[in-house]
């Protein structure tokens, strides 16, 4: 079970986020702070796995608290939780586990909470990051997050969940960078996340996978390394 303290100077927040937080089967307890002094003082007589932090307290900051654990020999894993995406760079920096926006859905907390499990069984605290520009924003996502790439010339489209980024990285760049992380080219225009696929497809008209809902085409001269590497995932190929 995961141990959490939710911390926000908004006691509303707090209660939001403790309910949905308390559906979940993976947390154990939790405890709240409408503070960043109270989130210390929390910190210092709880055991905690985790802590979910409102970036903008006054006083004593989510920033604050989160440079604070940092110097802890057994850090809990930290995430940011705000209405903005001004800190992004900087909650990153500090190895945040994930950055949730305000209002918090449900379902985008579960992943948070599934990335804290993770981190608590293998103590991988460093996930892969990618900086991107969105609308004139530089932002930060994560690399697991990224379902499949598109080529756009000298540029790559990253598909995620929630949204698309486009950078300025050639395919084949990311097709060499990401192989030991899981993805695969399938098509001179696709690179995918073996992890995201959930069908695989050898029709008449020509092999797709389908990735995140979308179904993408196999070229012929790929389709091998393909086959063996779904298979190996135990994703069987269908007619």
């Amino acid at each position: 079970m995961i141990n959490v303290l939710v911390a926000d100077d908004e006691l509303p927040a707090v209660e939001e986020l403790a309910f949905l937080l308390g559906r979940d089967e993976r947390i154990g307890a939790i405890y709240r702070a409408s503070s960043g002094a109270e989130a210390l003082h929390a910190l210092e007589s709880r055991e905690v796995d985790a802590v979910f932090l409102d970036i903008h307290m006054p006083a004593v900051s989510g920033l604050d608290i989160a440079r604070a654990i940092a110097r802890s020999s057994s850090p809990p894993a930290v995430v940011f939780v705000t209405a903005d995406e001004d800190c992004a760079l900087e909650a990153f920096e500090l190895a945040a586990v994930d950055y949730l926006l305000k209002p918090v859905r449900a379902e985008r907390l579960a992943r948070s909470v599934g990335r804290i499990s993770e981190l608590m069984k293998d103590g991988d605290s460093s996930p892969e990051m990618i900086t991107v520009d969105q609308g004139g924003t530089t932002r930060m996502i994560r690399r697991d997050d990224v379902s499949y790439v598109q080529a756009q010339g000298d540029y790559a489209r990253l598909h995620t969940a929630e949204a698309s980024y486009l950078i300025r990285v050639p395919l084949s760049d990311l097709e060499q960078q990401w192989a030991e992380a899981g993805f695969l080219r399938i098509h001179r225009s696709y690179l995918i996340a073996l992890n995201h696929v959930s069908r695989l497809k050898l029709a008449a008209a020509g092999p797709s996978v389908t990735v995140a809902g979308a179904e993408l085409p196999i070229s012929r001269r790929h389709l091998p390394s393909v086959r063996e590497k779904l298979e190996a995932t135990r994703i069987r190929p269908q007619a």
